[in-house]
């Protein structure tokens, strides 16, 4: 799911249905395994709708992802899964400094999404990565907030790439305290960025 859809927009059987190709019946199944992840949300005899996240929502997503993440960043450090880690997430960080010279935030955001995956994936536990794809589905949902809310988007890259860093060569206490400080400052972001909207 790539934030394509406006949240708070209706949509249509029919529509999605053509344009995906797929018949009502798998379409519906689908639908529904969003709404019960929250992703959709369905009002009796209107519709289906893109759920919209408030600030409130977001920083709970953050929250959560903090959780998620530093479960998986604990178990790459205890099951010695440094190097492999710090290679899987190799390829991400070098398209995101790329894509950050370029000026390119969409691309950038997209490598964001990436790096995060794949450090869950990387802790191999099947429950933290089914719980943390709903997670960042949400994070794609309000990362176009994210998207403006750097001064200089090589700034997001250069932490991504200090994480990658400190998951090779740190001491646990400092990666845990980097993922940390790298999630809460999303948060801070938008909290910021939201005042300034509503002043």
């Amino acid at each position: 799911m790539k934030g394509a859809l406006e949240p708070g927009a209706q949509l249509g059987e029919a529509e999605l249905a053509a344009h995906f190709q797929v018949s009502r019946g798998p379409l519906r199944e689908a639908m529904q395994r969003l709404v019960s992840e929250g992703i959709l949300h369905s009002i009796r005899h209107r519709g289906i709708f893109v759920t919209e996240l408030t600030l409130d929502d977001v920083v709970d997503v953050y929250r959560s992802r903090s959780v998620i993440e530093r479960g998986a960043l604990e178990m790459i450090l205890d099951d010695g899964r440094r190097e492999a880690t710090y290679l899987a997430l190799e390829p991400t960080v070098l398209v995101m400094q790329a894509a950050a010279e370029r000026g390119d935030a969409a691309a950038v955001s997209d490598a964001d999404q990436q790096f995060h995956q794949i450090l869950v994936e990387s802790s191999e536990s099947p429950r933290l990565i089914r719980a943390a794809r709903t997670l960042l589905i949400e994070t794609r949902m309000c990362l176009g907030a994210l998207q403006t809310t750097y001064d200089d988007i090589r700034e997001q890259a250069q932490e991504h790439a200090t994480l990658r860093e400190a998951i090779r060569s740190g001491t646990a206490g400092e990666v845990q305290k980097l993922l940390a400080e790298h999630l809460d400052d999303a948060v801070q972001r938008l909290r910021a960025d939201q005042k300034t909207l509503s002043s």
